[in-house]
Formats: structure tokens, sequence, C-alpha cells
């Protein structure tokens, strides 16, 4: 019996062989990802034929309607190419000490480094879903300055699509079902489409939904969209795609050329892969740099090539949509991969170097008397030379990885020159960095605290590997797809600390104390939900006692300062808590620790001890229950008032 191996792809994952016998069954192509290239180039003719036979029985073998894509409202699909995948608190979009979006800063920075977004998916609930009964709608409903900042993107022209994730049933239930939810919430926006995650397809009943709230409004699958749902998902994301040496051609794409399919590797420092496969299909790319938590920051290479790409698009994506594509055509090297389309009469080649950088020839074309040649990503007129039996060659420098786009025009073409994309494949690294904080100091141990003796100690932390790894680390570099065991498996590391002298509260702040400092100090929580289990600005009677709630972490803080005090770090409130210090207030909450980090595009705090609260019914979701001292969670710290949760509390602490 063979074993799993969670490295590489499994075989539904990988790229389907084409049956070139010509009896052959082709509808085994159906479920198919990427159709694989054949070993032998001296095949590529009946593999052509092949999937082109396929395409054409698969339209019959299940009444194929295009009716959607004809439709006006549903014009912008082909055109929207890039995509980026954008958690809602980034610090390029989301201002968190002044308490505001940035639309601006985040697509200025767009337009520099990638050549600007089609289209944005705003990224809201995951990873922190699950710290409390909140479902993830109401990680939108929750931010009443959504609509202002989608409506802002779409002022410049971008996209906006939310996400819905099917895997939430253990939080608070819609009082209708989730498709209602989910138009609602389109409706309310009024954004452009919905992202479905780890969801291959909304189906007819959300399809209708939509429909019902506004035409035009798109679905796009996650992975393996059935062919039967091309009809009315005009998009997909492409993720986790392994591909044969040879780029392969997208089964999706290849069966409608309108639908737009959207590649990534999320973990990938290399994205060469998908943007050849994308250059070669006229399919577009899924700009993914924070990954819950995690920067997987794109090279100036990979930003380089498709920035590139874009301008082509730009101007001549009608050939990628209505032109006749003939795959893996006319190239002139083995390392020199192309595909032809031609509309009107006029043909462009996309080309893609997979191997190391030449000067020479990239494709080996019919010779076109009166046609002048031009590279469409650089802007440069091509001079093509004779290669015999009326062909002529076209080609120059290209480099390792690169890309070019050849029209061969009956008419001269005023182009803007372009420098080549970049060689730097650097990866541009991050580190999370602690925020510092003011430290607080006392002669005596205040009242209600322990003190903790100074010392070096090695604190072993255990948490659960999740997608937003710990302290900033990356957790699946370069891989296929994580799967488990090696995702969602409990880790362990060793934190060497040297801590000084110090007091922490034996019992977590209450209602009651937060109350009097309200009472002394006038402060008010910016943002809602702040104190939102209180009712008309009190304490409920008879929950004086127990651990305050709805307290972001600058309200912890506030109050701390209030009283000279701070708050503990992680490592002072596992060692108190290892040497039997502190007490637990029921009903049990995450505490709030000093350890606030940022790498300049996500922010995260780690949380402490566990809560009453566990969601059930999915691993995708925050850890919750009760938990012994050495567990952390990593918590991304999402803004508008979001942090403020009815799970979690703090305690307070002070240098001695």
């Amino acid at each position: 019996m063979s074993r799993f191996n969670p490295y590489v792809p499994r075989p539904i994952d990988s790229p389907a062989e084409v049956p070139l016998d010509p009896g052959a069954d082709l509808s085994v192509l159906d479920d198919a990802k990427i159709f694989a290239v054949p070993a032998d180039p001296a095949d590529l003719p009946a593999w052509r034929a092949a999937i082109t036979r396929w395409r054409e029985e698969a339209r019959v073998r299940i009444a194929y309607d295009d009716e959607l894509y004809a439709r006006p409202e549903f014009s912008w699909i082909p055109g929207n190419y890039v995509v980026c995948l954008a958690w809602l608190w980034d610090e390029l979009l989301y201002d968190h000490d002044a308490g505001h979006f940035t639309p601006e800063r985040f697509l200025d920075a767009a337009e520099r480094d990638f050549g600007g977004f089609d289209g944005v998916v705003l990224w809201h609930a995951y990873p922190v879903i699950g710290i409390d009964d909140r479902n993830q709608f109401d990680f939108y409903r929750d931010v009443p300055e959504l609509p202002a900042l989608v409506a802002a993107f779409q002022a410049r022209g971008v996209r906006v699509f939310i996400d819905y994730n099917p895997w939430d049933v253990g939080t608070r239930r819609e009082a209708a079902d989730d498709i209602a939810a989910v138009a609602a919430t389109v409706e309310w926006l009024g954004v452009d489409g919905v992202f479905l995650d780890t969801m291959k397809e909304g189906g007819q009943a959300m399809r209708a939904a939509l429909d019902a709230v506004r035409p035009g409004v798109a679905l796009e699958g996650e992975s393996r969209l059935p062919l039967e749902r091309v009809t009315d998902h005009p998009m997909s994301w492409a993720q986790w795609f392994a591909d044969s040496d040879v780029p392969g051609v997208l089964r999706a794409k290849w069966f409608e050329p309108r639908h737009m399919a959207h590649h990534t590797r999320r973990w990938h420092r290399d994205h060469s892969g998908e943007l050849h496969s994308a250059w070669l299909n006229g399919s577009g790319m899924l700009v993914w740099e924070s990954v819950f938590g995690s920067w997987v920051g794109w090279t100036e290479r990979d930003k380089g090539l498709l920035r590139a790409m874009r301008r082509v698009w730009d101007s001549y994506g009608a050939w990628l949509t209505e032109g006749e594509w003939t795959p893996l055509a006319d190239t002139a090297g083995s390392d020199v991969h192309a595909s032809r389309w031609v509309r009107n009469g006029t043909p462009l080649w996309t080309v893609a170097n997979t191997g190391a950088e030449l000067d020479g020839p990239w494709i080996v074309a019919d010779e076109l008397p009166g046609h002048r040649w031009y590279d469409l990503t650089t802007g440069a007129e091509l001079t093509p030379v004779p290669a015999g039996d009326g062909k002529i060659a076209v080609g120059g420098p290209l480099a390792a990885d690169g890309v070019a786009a050849v029209l061969a025009s009956p008419v001269p073409v005023v182009l803007h020159a372009f420098e080549p994309a970049p060689r730097d494949t650097t990866h541009p690294a991050r580190t999370a960095a602690r925020i510092g904080f003011e430290d607080a100091y006392a002669d005596e141990l205040p009242e209600g605290m322990a003190a903790v003796p100074a010392g070096r100690r090695e604190l072993t932390v255990r948490y659960r590997l999740r997608e937003t790894g710990l302290y900033g680390e990356v957790p699946y570099v370069d891989e296929w797809k994580p799967l488990p065991p090696r995702l969602h498996n409990e880790h362990r590391l060793i934190r060497p600390v040297e801590l000084g002298l110090y007091g922490i509260g034996i019992r977590e702040v209450t209602n009651a104390e937060y109350a009097a400092f309200l009472a002394d100090s006038g402060y008010g929580g910016p943002h809602g939900r702040f104190l939102a289990h209180w009712r008309d600005g009190a304490p409920v009677p008879g929950t004086e006692h127990e651990s305050v709630t709805h307290v972001d972490l600058a309200d912890a803080r506030a109050y701390a300062s209030w009283r000279e005090l701070r708050l503990p770090t992680e490592d002072e409130w596992q060692a108190a808590a290892e040497d039997g210090l502190l007490e637990r207030g029921e009903p049990l909450v995450w505490n709030w620790t000093e350890s606030e980090h940022t790498d300049g595009r996500t922010r995260f705090t780690i949380l402490k001890g566990g809560s009453a609260y566990e969601a059930r019914g999915s691993d995708w979701y925050i850890d919750g229950g009760r938990k012994d001292p050495d567990v952390s969670v990593k918590f991304l710290n999402p803004g508008a008032g979001l942090a403020r949760s009815s799970s979690i509390g703090f305690r307070v602490a002070v240098s001695l």
C-alpha cells in the first residue's frame, strides 16, 4: 500500500495526460485542471487535435450554454487579469493608528509594483474567525466603512470581491441560509463578485441569488471548476495547479476562452511557473503577498514580468479571448514556448522562456509580406530573418524565465519603449518586529499582584501550525500545497528568555474595575463593539466581578496606563502561569499580552490562556477552549473595533 506524501502533488492534482489514440474516450479529461503537454514534440499535432475534439464533444455532452458570457454586464470578466487577495487590515490598506482605510495608498503601491490591479478580494474573517461566535458575515457587517472602501476601489477602475467560507458552520447561524447572507452582503457593499473559498462552485442557487441582486456579479470557484459550472461561474482561481514540464493548457480556459482563471501558488517565492502558464493560456494572476499573516512577497523579477504582461493584456486582451488559439505553436527552441492567437487575420504570439538566458530566435512562422514585427512587452520593433521554406525567425535577447509578445502587424504600430524586466530574484524578506512599549515600574508589589522572581528561563511554547505561523515565519515555503499532517499539527519552540523581577495581576481586570477607570478617566474607545456586553454604559448586574471583555489592545493598554501599570508580555504571562500564580476568571477568556508585532503589512498579537468559547466543525477556526500555559495563539489584529471580542480580556503587570 502506498503512503500519502504531503510534500508532492496527489494524482488528482497532477496534470492530465491527454489520450492521443484517435478513438480514445476523451471524457476522462472533463475533470482535469491542466492538460499535460506530451514529452515528444512530434506528438503535438495529435495532442492539439485531441484537446480540440474533447472541447467539441464536451460542449455537446453537457449541452453547454454560453449565454452568460454574451451578457453586456459580464463584459468586464475577460479583462480582469490581475486580482489581489488582500487581508482587509493590511497596513497598506488600513492605518491602524489613525483608524481608517487608505485605498489610495494601497492602489498607488499596486501601480508601482505590479502595474495595477484589476480586482481585489477583501479577505476579512479567516484566520481570526472562531475567536467568538461571530460568523463570517458579521466580520463584514461590523465595519460600516466598507461600502465607502468598495466605492473608492471602483472609482479607480478596480473590481471588488468578497469571500465566502462554506466551512463556517460552528459559529452563530444566520436567520436565513448562507446564500441569502452572501446575496445581502453583495447588495449592501455593491461588490462585483464572490470568491468561493475551499469551494469549487456556488451552484445554480447562488447564481440565481446574485442575479436577483444585480446583473453582472461574478462567481469565482476555487481550483477545479466543474465543467457544467463554467456556464455560470465565469471566473476561477487556479490554486496549486501542478503542471507538466512544458506549461500545459488550462482546461477551463480552453473550454471557454472568455473564462478568466487566476493562477496562484501562495507559498512560492518563484512565480515564474504560474506567470508562464498564465501567459501561454491567456489567463490571469492572483497576487497574494501576505498570506494570512505570513509574508510571501514577490521578487523584483516576477513583479517586472507581471508589469510587462499587463501592458499586453491591457491593449491586446481581445486576442486572448476572441482570437483563434493554437497552443505550443511555432517555437524555435526546446525551452522557448509560445501560443499563437489570430484575430482579424493578425497574429500575436505570447512567448515564455523556461530555460537559460538566450539571444536568438523565439518563434519560426510563415512569412507575412508587408508586415512589421514588434515585441509588445518592450515596445521594440523586431527584424525577422529568413528561415527557409517560406519561414522567418523572430527573436533576440530574452532573459531566463522571461516573456515576450510578438505581434505581426500589416500596419505600423506606435509603441512606448520599456526596459526589460529586472533580473533580481532575491526574496524581499520582511521581519516581524515587536512594537516597543513603555515599561511601568513600582517600588513595592501592588495589591492583587503576585511577584515573579528574575532569572533566565527556557520556555517551551506549543502552537497549532496554521497558515499564520507564530512569530512571522512563513510556515510553508515553495510547497505545492500544505495538507495534514503538515497543516494543523502541533509544533513546539523553545524561547530562552531573561526576565526581570515583575509583578502580575493574579486575576484578570474585571468589569467593575474597568468601569472605575472609565468614570475617572473619561476614556472612550473609538469605533464599534467597545464594551458591547455592557448595558446602558455599565456592567450587567451580577457580572461586575467577571473579566472585562470587548476591549481591544489599545483599550487594555489605556486601563493599564491609568493605573501606572502595563500589560504582561507573553513570556511573563507564561512564566507566572507555570509557577501557579495566576487565577482564571469565569467564564474563561483569552488574555491580551504586550506582544504586538508588525512586518509593515500585518500586525499581530500573541494570546494566552484559552477561552470557554470554542468554535467547532472546522480546523480553519482559531483555537478555543481551555489551554495550558505553554500554548500560544497568533491573533492577527483587525481594525475598526473587530478585535473587541467576548472571548478576550486582560490582566496587568509591572516591573519591580
